[in-house]
């Protein structure tokens, strides 16, 4: 095989497995953007002063 054929297809086997792994959702470079467990955002919450997770909750919508 030609060395430009080989590169070719080198490219294209990486090509294929990029277009797999951004298929599966599960990007481990956006896993910091999601807002994790909740109790984890009630943590965060509390240690920057706002009120807890369970309170901004209830407060949205008056109750019916």
């Amino acid at each position: 095989m030609s060395k430009t054929n080989e590169e070719t297809l080198r490219m294209a086997a990486i090509a294929a497995v990029m277009s797999m792994l951004s298929q599966s959702g599960d990007d481990p470079g956006q896993v910091a953007r999601k807002p994790g467990l909740a109790w984890s955002q009630d943590h965060r919450r509390m240690n920057m002063g706002q009120s807890s997770l369970m309170h901004r909750r209830a407060s949205r919508s008056p109750w019916k």
